[in-house]
């Protein structure tokens, strides 16, 4: 979805796409310790095939994130796979912290970013 992002001015709209801010969430999550990878399962049944078929950069650099732009504003949902042995509150707060600067750097206001642990790496 594309909604106007900023203020019109005497030379036109500026606009960012919800899959842009997927991305720059998405990579910003990625950077958090304790995220071991980001999606559902689902997601990562279908990378995995994906990568089996030389696909593996298909869809890769937003998966496990969604964005609603509206109005200039911005709700991030994230899926993440935490590391084991990592603390659940203190790595989406800092997943929260991370994607929020890094979507405002771009110039939108971010109302929410919602966290949803689905599932736990187990080295092994």
């Amino acid at each position: 979805m594309t909604e106007p992002t900023g203020e019109t001015t005497a030379n036109g709209n500026t606009t960012v796409s919800g899959e842009v801010v997927e991305k720059i969430a998405a990579a910003a999550a990625r950077t958090v310790p304790g995220v071991a990878d980001l999606g559902g399962d689902v997601a990562r049944f279908f990378n995995s095939v994906l990568d089996k078929v030389g696909l593996d950069n298909v869809g890769d650099a937003s998966r496990g994130v969604s964005a609603e732009v509206k109005d200039g504003t911005v709700i991030v949902n994230v899926v993440v796979v935490l590391a084991a042995g990592t603390v659940v509150a203190e790595v989406t707060s800092a997943v929260q912290q991370k994607v929020t600067e890094a979507v405002q750097s771009y110039g939108l206001r971010v109302l929410a970013v919602n966290v949803n642990v689905d599932d736990i790496a187990i080295q092994g």
